[in-house]
């Protein structure tokens, strides 16, 4: 009965997430605004997920850490809820829903396609490290999405790819402004899920680091991070096209990082992420 109650959730949770994507068009390229809609929407689909965590959790006595089902079923909760709290500090970066809500149907779509049988979470991987590797690695994903569509959005607006209402919602300068202080938050948070991740990984299997497929991702993803802060800030006349796809192809990366590599590791710790 608590797996119907799931699956009649998430249907709903990504009902409510095509809609929002679809009032926040409307509220763009229609005539009149529906804002408050939109966020609104983004809310309850977030509570949703909230809650059909919470019935899987209780069913299956542990945390949404190692299959698929339960990486896509967190973090698209974790994104969702991140957005929101970003939206709310920064209304710039609201633009960004444009291409947020799209893919948040997407992920909700693969969410319902994939088995959402539980895989038994091994005692020695259950401890306060992995909750904090687990924790700034959602944060570290959340805030570098928002950073990658609201680059993405700059570079179509540079190449007039975006409609009239669209654009005039669009403070170039202002929005590349705000995407490297999310970008450089991004960082930190990534910083700490590498080090919280090999504390865990010590206490869980007796070894910091093992050069996996996925520690490896990992680490590629947060040199090639530091590497564009540090030109950023060393090159102030950074290309800002160079700049803006640099932080979307690391978004690419972070994502195959988190719903590719896991799934495709011999590591000990395949699928949590």
């Amino acid at each position: 009965m608590t797996a119907a109650i799931e699956k009649n959730l998430l249907i709903s949770a990504v009902a409510m997430l095509a809609l929002a994507a679809v009032t926040d068009y409307w509220s763009r390229y229609g005539q009149r605004s529906s804002v408050a809609s939109t966020y609104a929407l983004i809310a309850i689909a977030t509570l949703m997920l909230a809650l059909a965590i919470t019935v899987r959790w209780i069913r299956e006595q542990q945390g949404p850490f190692l299959t698929l089902y339960d990486v896509l079923l967190s973090n698209l909760f974790s994104l969702g809820l991140i957005c929101l709290v970003v939206y709310a500090v920064a209304p710039l970066l609201r633009a960004t829903a444009v291409i947020v809500l799209p893919l948040f149907v997407l992920l909700g779509l693969w969410l319902l396609s994939v088995p959402a049988d539980a895989v038994p979470l091994p005692a020695t991987f259950d401890n306060s490290w992995l909750w904090l590797h687990v924790t700034s690695g959602k944060i570290f994903l959340g805030l570098c999405l928002v950073a990658a569509t609201a680059s993405a959005l700059l570079m179509l607006d540079r190449f007039h790819l975006t409609g009239r209402n669209l654009q005039m919602t669009i403070q170039s300068a202002q929005l590349d402004a705000a995407i490297w202080p999310v970008f450089a938050l991004a960082f930190i948070c990534h910083s700490f899920m590498l080090i919280a991740g090999a504390v865990w990984a010590h206490s869980a299997w007796g070894s910091y680091w093992a050069w996996d497929p996925l520690e490896t991702s990992a680490l590629v993803t947060w040199l090639a991070m530091g590497l564009l802060l540090h030109a950023r800030v060393t090159y102030r006349q950074m290309p800002v096209l160079a700049s803006w796809a640099s932080v979307v192809a690391i978004f690419v990366l972070a994502f195959l990082t988190f719903f590719g590599m896991p799934f495709s590791s011999l590591a000990p710790h395949k699928g949590i992420i």
